[in-house]
């Protein structure tokens, strides 16, 4: 890990400089068409990508991290995860720059999008605005209704009280927020500009600083930078049909395995970052975070998903084997009913195990059998499986774990639409009250009853909450993240004393670029 790193004055002038500059999203389509069958100078075009974007990310994040609310800074697990964001940032820009190349080879790999705008096959399309962007962006979420809002946990409020951080404002009524720009290529090859660009209206109404010097990326490559970058995904794929030197090969072959270290080093972020909000609580004797911590931490994992993503995707594109229906880590045939059968699967015998059932609640599903789109099956899997086991779970505790013969099923219903394939779980667990409703997204924050010693602290190191049938109070925050990452959503609808309904809405369009925070 990064025990003993610190973070020195210069790194600390570095990380602002880069959190100056906005972040570059991009889209699932875009992935899929720029890796399919990549050539060494394409994962080439990849990698000088991702040195300049994933600094940024980091950089953003690092700064964020030192400037939290309520002094959740100053816990020891917050600090821990800083160090290791920085001492990742540190690495990829201290990263050896790219050997001399031939001119033909530089210009092959640099040239600006305009000189392939001649071929259309090899443009890349671009990325349209995230739709949960319209949810996240304001503190009026129908999901935020009746959020507490002070540090104890009680009262509500529709909107964020003076002095809080909101979604783009800076700590405690500060003045460091980031606008929303539209960028303007000023420095960068994927068109990091100075964030020209009307703020979301009701937020700090700030433009990002303009920096004081340009980045310099390899003056070796000649790099032509053009604004237009902004929307697309690393410009366009390179022919497999070139020769492509050594030093090439050799450098994608370095930097990939950075990339798997730092995502190494990242594995226990989720675990490691709830230890530091539990921190906080402890210090505050807070029973519940307030609203202005919950838009962090949905910002935070966010931007965690979007890091480890990209990281995830470079990686497969150069370790594995080509698969006529994978492009790393997309599958662009993922078959829906089979993924969610597996998490059906999975989620019974988690609820089993807990509950020491011989038989768990039925799962009903009704899907199509030969529903595809491209997905990220993970990502998926993940949500699905997450859901069933709070629907298991409340079904059991309902009916009593005596009555494993009679449990009413649980419904998976999966529909497509012209935009969405929406997939819908029903249960008669009894429902949530509506009292109970706006805490239902908060962090930290779960109906299990938990015994005397359990809790996050015994093996809050381990990667993700996949094990523990609940009590984390993670499970419906981070999936409706997931949902939201590629433009889809969640959704919940409960009938108190009855049951609950669950919407996951996934966008099948697959052009909308990431909600970046």
């Amino acid at each position: 890990m990064s025990h003993g790193f610190k973070i020195t004055a210069a790194l600390w002038d570095k990380i602002h400089h880069f959190a100056s500059f906005p972040q570059t999203g991009v889209s699932l389509q875009q992935m899929v068409l720029f890796g399919q069958n990549p050539s060494q100078g394409t994962l080439l075009k990849a990698s000088q990508f991702l040195s300049e974007e994933l600094p940024v990310r980091l950089a953003h994040r690092v700064k964020e991290l030192d400037e939290l609310p309520h002094n959740l800074s100053a816990m020891p697990s917050i600090e821990r995860v800083k160090n290791w964001y920085a001492q990742s940032f540190d690495e990829l820009i201290q990263f050896p720059p790219l050997p001399t190349l031939s001119p033909d080879i530089r210009r092959l790999l640099f040239s600006p999008p305009s000189v392939a705008s001649s071929n259309p096959e090899h443009q890349l399309p671009s990325s349209t605005p995230n739709p949960s962007l319209e949810h996240m962006l304001l503190v009026d979420d129908i999901a935020n209704k009746n959020f507490p809002t002070s540090l104890d946990g009680s009262g509500s409020s529709g909107s964020l009280a003076s002095g809080s951080m909101g979604f783009y404002g800076g700590v405690n009524g500060s003045t460091s927020g980031w606008a929303i720009g539209n960028g303007n290529g000023n420095g960068n090859g994927n068109g990091n500009g100075n964030g020209n660009g009307a703020a979301v209206e009701g937020f700090n109404k700030l433009k990002l600083r303009v920096p004081m010097e340009r980045r310099l990326i390899s003056i070796q490559t000649q790099i032509i930078f053009h604004s237009d970058w902004r929307n697309r995904y690393y410009a366009a794929p390179l022919s497999a049909n070139i020769s492509w030197p050594p030093e090439v090969p050799d450098y994608n072959k370095r930097f990939t395995k950075m990339l798997e270290t730092i995502k190494t080093r990242h594995d226990p972020t989720v675990t490691t970052v709830a230890q530091g909000v539990l921190e906080w609580k402890r210090s505050q004797r807070a029973r519940h975070i307030g609203l202005d911590m919950q838009q962090w931490l949905d910002r935070f994992y966010l931007s965690r998903i979007g890091i480890r993503f990209l990281i995830g995707q470079h990686i497969a594109l150069n370790t594995q084997e080509s698969h006529r229906d994978y492009v790393g880590i997309i599958c662009t045939n993922a078959n829906v009913h089979d993924i969610i059968e597996e998490a059906i699967e999975n989620a019974r015998f988690v609820c089993e195990e807990h509950y020491a059932l011989f038989s768990s609640p039925p799962v009903q599903l009704i899907c199509p059998n030969n529903l595809t789109f491209p997905y990220v099956p993970g990502h998926l899997s993940h949500i699905i499986f997450e859901l069933l086991k709070n629907s298991l779970r409340a079904v059991v505790e309902r009916h009593g774990v005596g009555n494993e013969d009679n449990f009413p099923p649980i419904k998976v219903i999966v529909v497509e639409g012209k935009e969405d394939i929406t997939i819908k779980i029903s249960d008669e667990g009894g429902g949530i009250p509506r009292s109970a409703m706006g805490l239902i997204w908060t962090y930290m924050y779960t109906t299990m009853k938990l015994g005397p010693g359990e809790g996050l602290d015994e093996g809050f190191r381990d990667s993700d909450f996949k094990a523990p049938m609940a009590g984390f109070g993670y499970g419906l925050p981070l999936s409706r993240l997931y949902a939201r990452y590629f433009g889809g959503d969640l959704r919940l609808i409960s009938m108190d004393g009855f049951g609950t309904d669950v919407y996951i809405h996934l966008n099948r369009l697959s052009s909308s670029r990431e909600p970046l925070p």
